[in-house]
């Protein structure tokens, strides 16, 4: 029984331990599920929080977002009624433009109708007056018949014969006038052959480059060549252009000048003032300026003669002029005009051997040098600028290369150019054609290389073909490229300063590059 009892109490203890233990797990679950409730609670606010903040940031982001875009809508619509309102000023000030013109244009046509009917009624009254100037004529002309007792015919016979005789008349006057021209060109030609029987007894004669001497016969007419306080020789270089030195010659007078045109005009003008004894302003002017006069026809009767000496055509005006100034140059001593003749003699020559078409041979030759009357006016070479020279008054292409290639200034495109360069060597290497004694030549060249040496950075000089070009060598270290274009320029106005010398020099100025400047 007390065995039972103890299994009983004991089974009642295993059963109350059980269900203890059933209530204590049952217990810690539902806690348990509490606390995982109330972190699910958590978690939950915590995500409403974040929701709402991310809300309401978007919210705020989108409000500006929505502020910007409304504002460029605003500026937008603004620039948009500002551009309008600015084309419908410029409609506005178009459309009054456009009604001006049409008013003007309107004012216009109506006056372009009231002169159109201004000029039918001029028309119509300058018609009647036109058929009563006929009716008249023929009223006259039959009045004149009837009181001269002339048939149309015979009145005829007498006009033409009236007509005959004043053409008569006329042609008198024209024959009188070519004989007394042609009596003029014979006394002239008559001086010509007695001056070159002069000039050929002469023989060799050194030629003034710049300068031309005058004889006095006395101390008195100096001072009215001075005139008071210098007024006379004032006015007398102001006409000419020309320098006088009066001082530095005794009994004698020094006209200086560059320009041999000039200096011919002073002289001849000069020679007419001394002559005639009345040296004031006013006669200067007066004296100077027919001298001008009469030189110019000189100019154009040497130029016309050189032509017809060379046996071609005449040629245009402005060519024949230039070439009649080269007969006041020369280059020593020979003159430039003879010496032009003679180069298209020889070319017509050499055209012929060759079978080359001797007038454009001839025509080559004597245009050969027409640059050097031009080269103190124009910068270059005087081959190339004679031939653009002749090019400008219709020369043809064979030509002008023949002129511009005779010194290799550029490419030779036929023969004539070498023909050009071999006949301008033939006339001027002659005997007796031109002179310069070695004295001189060798003072030129020792003079050429004194001037390049004494600039600063050169290094040493040579002139070379014969006193044409001075070759300049500088130190590189001294002299650089910049300063050797300024080098070149400064020797040849030195030279061109302190040298007298025919044709041109080149200066050639080497480093590392090449600058070449002409002295002319």
């Amino acid at each position: 029984m007390i065995l039972v009892v103890d299994i009983f109490g004991a089974a009642i203890g295993l059963t109350a331990g059980a269900v203890l233990c059933y209530l204590l797990l049952a217990w810690g679950n539902r806690r348990a599920e509490a606390a995982e409730a109330r972190e699910a609670q958590s978690l939950l606010e915590q995500a409403r929080k974040e929701a709402a903040s991310i809300t309401d940031t978007a919210r705020l982001a989108a409000s500006e977002e929505a502020v910007k875009l409304r504002d460029q809508v605003e500026q937008s619509l603004t620039a948009s009624r500002h551009e309008r309102a600015e084309q419908e000023r410029r409609l506005s000030e178009r459309e009054t433009l456009l009604n001006s013109q049409l008013t003007r244009i309107m004012e216009a046509e109506k006056d372009l109708k009231q002169q159109k009917e201004a000029m039918d009624r001029k028309t119509t009254a300058l018609e009647n007056v036109q058929q009563e100037l006929i009716e008249l004529t023929r009223q006259r002309r039959e009045e004149l018949q009837s009181l001269a007792g002339l048939s149309p015919a015979e009145a005829r016979e007498k006009f033409l014969k009236e007509i005959e005789q004043e053409a008569l008349k006329d042609a008198g006057n024209l024959s009188r006038q070519i004989l007394d021209d042609a009596k003029a060109r014979a006394e002239e030609k008559a001086r010509k052959v007695i001056a070159v029987a002069i000039q050929r007894y002469a023989g060799d004669q050194t030629f003034e480059n710049t300068t031309a001497t005058i004889a006095l016969n006395g101390d008195d007419i100096k001072g009215r060549i001075i005139g008071r306080e210098g007024r006379n020789i004032r006015a007398f270089e102001n006409a000419t252009g020309v320098t006088v030195l009066i001082d530095d010659s005794p009994g004698a007078v020094l006209l200086s000048a560059f320009d041999p045109v000039r200096r011919a005009v002073a002289r001849e003008a000069m020679v007419r003032l001394i002559q005639d004894g009345r040296i004031h302003p006013t006669r200067i002017d007066e004296v100077v300026a027919k001298v001008t006069e009469e030189m110019d026809e000189t100019i154009v009767r040497q130029g016309e003669e050189a032509v017809a000496r060379a046996g071609l055509p005449p040629m245009h005006p402005g060519i024949v002029k230039l070439l009649g100034q080269l007969h006041f140059r020369h280059s020593y001593a020979q003159n430039l005009l003879d010496h032009s003749v003679e180069v298209a003699h020889l070319m017509g020559l050499m055209a012929a051997e060759l079978g080359i078409d001797v007038a454009v041979a001839k025509r080559a030759g004597l245009l050969h040098d027409i640059g050097k009357a031009v080269s103190h006016e124009v910068e270059g070479p005087h081959a190339v600028v004679g031939a653009e020279l002749i090019k400008r008054h219709g020369e043809s292409e064979e030509v002008v290369n023949g002129v511009a290639s005779h010194h290799n200034d550029v490419p030779p495109v036929g023969p004539l150019g070498i023909l050009v360069s071999a006949a301008d060597a033939i006339s001027a290497s002659r005997p007796g054609a031109r002179s310069e004694s070695m004295t001189t030549y060798l003072k030129r060249v020792e003079s050429l290389e004194k001037i390049g040496n004494s600039f600063p950075g050169v290094d040493k000089c040579f002139a070379v073909q014969a006193g044409r070009e001075l070759r300049v060598f500088v130190q590189p270290q001294a002299v650089n490229d910049e300063n050797a274009f300024a080098l070149a320029r400064s020797i040849a106005a030195r030279i061109e300063g302190e040298l007298q010398y025919p044709g041109q020099i080149r200066i050639t100025v080497i480093r590392e590059t090449r600058c070449v400047e002409i002295a002319k």
